[in-house]
C-alpha cells in the first residue's frame, strides 16, 4: 500500500525536488500551493501525511494547520512543517499548533523522507510496511 502524501508549497523548484524524492521512495503525491485548496484536498484526497509550508498562498500554513486539527475528518491527520521559518518561537508555534513535526529550510531530502517514515509508523502503522503471518494469513 502506497502512502498519499499532500504537499502544500509554493516554491516550484521546491516542489519538484520534494515530488522527486517522494515518488522515488515510493509514496504517491498530491500537490498544491494555496492554502485553501490545501483543505479541500485534505478532505477529498484522504492523504495519509501532510507536508505544510508555513508561507503559502491565501492561508498561512499555521492557520491550515489549526483547521486542519479542528475538523473530525483530518483532526489526527499528521503534519510535517516544512519551513524557512527557523526561530525557536516559530517553531513552538508550529508543534503547539499541532504538526508532529517541524523542518526547517533548507533541509535534506533524506531527513525529510525519514521524518515522514518515522511519524507515519508512529501514527499510522498500517503505512510502515511490515507485515503479519499466521497460519498462512498475512496482515
Amino acid at each position: 500500500m502506497r502512502a498519499k502524501i499532500l504537499l502544500v508549497e509554493d516554491d516550484a523548484s521546491l516542489i519538484e525536488l520534494v515530488t522527486y524524492n517522494l515518488e522515488k521512495e515510493g509514496f504517491d503525491v498530491v500537490r498544491t500551493g494555496d492554502g485553501e485548496e490545501a483543505l479541500t484536498l485534505a478532505e477529498e484526497e484522504k492523504p495519509d501525511l501532510v507536508i505544510l509550508d508555513w508561507m503559502i498562498a491565501n492561508l498561512s500554513g499555521i492557520e491550515v494547520c489549526r483547521r486542519l486539527r479542528r475538523a473530525p475528518a483530518t483532526a489526527n491527520l499528521p503534519i510535517v512543517m516544512l519551513t524557512a521559518r527557523g526561530d525557536e518561537a516559530d517553531r513552538i508555534r508550529g508543534l503547539e499548533t499541532g504538526a508532529d513535526d517541524y523542518m526547517t529550510k533548507p533541509f535534506s531530502p533524506r531527513e525529510l523522507i525519514a521524518r515522514i517514515r518515522a511519524v507515519l509508523r508512529r501514527l499510522r502503522p498500517a503505512l510502515s510496511g511490515g507485515q503479519l503471518e499466521f497460519a498462512g494469513i498475512a496482515m
